[in-house]
């Protein structure tokens, strides 16, 4: 009987799990529903399908002026431009007048030049603005040019006395009282009383080299020696006028000026940030600086590296007092000789 009863429970089993086997392979197994189809977009054939890499955005560095640039410009009106009392001022006489703002030579100021001869005398020509420079004209006009970029701007035209103290409160260099002055470096503007004018630079003799518009023009000058003397710097002067302004020279030959012109004149000294001497000129005597200045645009003419200037002349670097005579003057980015020559391959 037990045994009657093993055999019915084990076929009920049997059927009961082939029951179930049947009903889960009739259910569908369950799903996930169908994610929702998106269209793909139109392709460009021309369009770039590569990462675009951002450029960054740098404004232009501005150039770098120079104390040769100032002095180059300070030279273009020399042996052009006669001396008018209130030339290069405005018409109320009280600041920088149309020439004082506009880059470049006047034209007008070569033209009235061409008709004058060695009679002429600035008193007769007072407040004819337009036909040359006075002192402080000249000098305003030459920062104008040397700084500025475009014509209209705020000028620099001050009172020749007052021109160096002024233009230091502008923020373009260090003042220097007249009692102070120890250097005449190139590019210094020079301020005494009743006058303005710019140093080129200095002779082995002490005597400076200098630019500025004083009757009959703007020329170039040199100072005497204490006893009233020629100087070096008078004789520099005198050849330069003679050798590159020829006409003018033949009708107005003077070209030395009072020593009183260094002890009694300030000083406006121009900020490294403001103009540079990357060339040197600093280091240079008068003479040197002059070959620079003067230089030609001719290819063919050797140009001096910038960076190392050498002198054989029997004279002390007027910076750092280096024996020109044994090695020369190395001006290198206004580092002295001493500063270099363990660099330097003989």
């Amino acid at each position: 009987m037990n045994v009657l009863k093993r055999v019915i429970l084990i076929a009920l089993v049997i059927s009961i799990t082939a029951v179930c086997g049947a009903c889960r392979q009739s259910v569908p197994p369950a799903s996930q529903p169908p994610a929702a189809s998106v269209p793909e977009a139109p392709t460009d054939p021309t369009e770039n399908t590569e990462p675009t890499a951002t450029v960054p955005v740098t404004e232009p560095e501005p150039e770098s002026v120079s104390i040769l640039d100032f002095l180059r410009i300070a030279v273009q009106p020399v042996g052009q431009t006669m001396y008018v009392w209130g030339g290069g001022w405005n018409e109320a006489d009280t600041g920088a007048g149309a020439e004082a703002v506009t880059l470049g030579v006047s034209p007008r100021w070569a033209e009235f030049a061409a008709k004058q001869d060695s009679s002429y005398s600035y008193e007769n020509t007072k407040y004819q603005i337009h036909d040359g420079l006075d002192c402080s004209g000249y000098v305003g006009w030459a920062v104008y040019n040397t700084l500025e970029t475009e014509n209209g701007q705020a000028g620099y035209v001050y009172q020749s006395t007052k021109m160096s103290k002024q233009l230091a409160d502008r923020g373009l260099g260090t003042f220097i009282a007249a009692d102070e002055v120890q250097q005449w470096l190139p590019g210094d503007i020079m301020s005494m009383k009743g006058h303005v004018w710019i140093v080129v630079g200095m002779c082995e003799d002490g005597s400076v080299l200098l630019l500025h518009a004083s009757p009959p023009g703007v020329i170039f000058s040199g100072t005497l020696l204490p006893d009233g003397s020629n100087s070096q710097a008078s004789e520099l002067a005198r050849q330069i006028m003679r050798e590159h302004y020829p006409g003018w020279y033949a009708r107005y030959p003077r070209c030395a000026r009072s020593h009183a012109f260094l002890t009694a004149s300030s000083a406006m000294r121009w900020s490294a940030d403001v103009l540079s001497d990357e060339e040197g000129l600093r280091h240079m005597t008068a003479q040197e600086v002059v070959q620079v200045i003067l230089e030609t645009n001719d290819d063919s003419k050797p140009r001096p590296n910038p960076d190392v200037v050498f002198s054989a002349s029997l004279s002390l670097c007027h910076s750092c007092q280096f024996p020109r005579a044994v090695f020369g003057c190395f001006a290198q980015k206004n580092k002295c000789p001493s500063a270099i020559l363990s660099n330097f391959t003989f």
